[in-house]
């Protein structure tokens, strides 16, 4: 599999080039990354001209445009549309984020669209998401208890320790955030990235876990937590908002905390 990396890589050839229908009014171009693993040639970038009033406002919008138009072979992930799944995380105009949310008149001039950065390409703008799965469920997100639960109830929480979960809960995994991490690109392999320790920290923090101290226990080692430098990459990339150079700053002082 072929590996995208920012800045643009030399070996990145130029592909072709399509025109939009005579006639068109307004146009934009969209140059997108392609890779097909059954061909021998290297990537390409392939330039598409298209008439922006044959579709609604956003890149994937025109994506999906292109691909039932013009160029079936094109692929990519999508699904819900709405911001909600992840799937159709992408780099759109230099920035991690995600192609159902960004409008195409927030990019002044051609549309430049990538795979997210330092991961396996599997084909145009498909990344191989495997190891990132993998490191998220290294960091068990789900609820661990010993305790017996009530009776016919629910575990409860108070409104104050509910609150604690806001800004952790919504991510959806679209991987924007570690994907835009040096330090995730350099030190991948071990350390854990953005969205997993934000996940770790979502079950750390909540009030109904009963298993603290081996999740902390899991993160303790100089790889898997502390290679965070608090570039803040990750925060400016969310497309929800998110911060998890925080909760992974909350995790150390948890750290620190315990050895006190």
């Amino acid at each position: 599999m072929a590996e995208f990396t920012l800045p643009k890589n030399s070996k990145v050839g130029k592909g072709k080039t399509v025109k939009a229908a005579e006639g068109a009014k307004r146009t934009k171009v969209f140059n997108i990354y392609r890779y097909d693993p059954e061909k021998p040639d290297n990537p390409t970038v392939d330039s598409f001209e298209v008439d922006l009033d044959q579709f609604p406002p956003m890149v994937l919008d025109a994506l999906i445009h292109i691909k039932g138009k013009v160029d079936s072979t094109l692929t990519f992930r999508r699904s819900c549309r709405e911001g909600i799944c992840g799937s159709c995380a992408m780099n759109i105009d230099g920035t991690n984020t995600l192609a159902c949310t960004k409008p195409i008149e927030d990019v002044a001039g051609e549309v430049n669209i990538y795979p997210l950065p330092h991961m396996p390409v599997i084909k145009d703008l498909v990344p191989d998401l495997t190891h990132f799965y993998a490191q998220y469920e290294s960091v068990q997100p789900w609820l661990q208890t010993s305790s017996s639960a009530p009776a016919g109830k629910e575990r409860l929480q108070s409104p104050e320790d509910r609150a604690k979960l806001d800004g952790l809960y919504e991510c959806i995994l679209c991987a924007c955030c570690s994907t835009s991490c040096p330090s995730y690109w350099w030190n991948g392999d071990r350390f854990l990235g953005p969205a997993a320790l934000l996940h770790a920290y979502r079950w750390i923090v909540d009030s109904r876990d009963e298993a603290t101290g081996e999740r902390l226990d899991n993160l303790e080692d100089p790889f898997r937590l502390y290679r965070c430098h608090t570039i803040m990459n990750c925060a400016k990339t969310c497309p929800k908002g998110l911060n998890p150079s925080k909760a992974i700053a909350e995790t150390k002082k948890l750290m620190v905390e315990r050895q006190g």
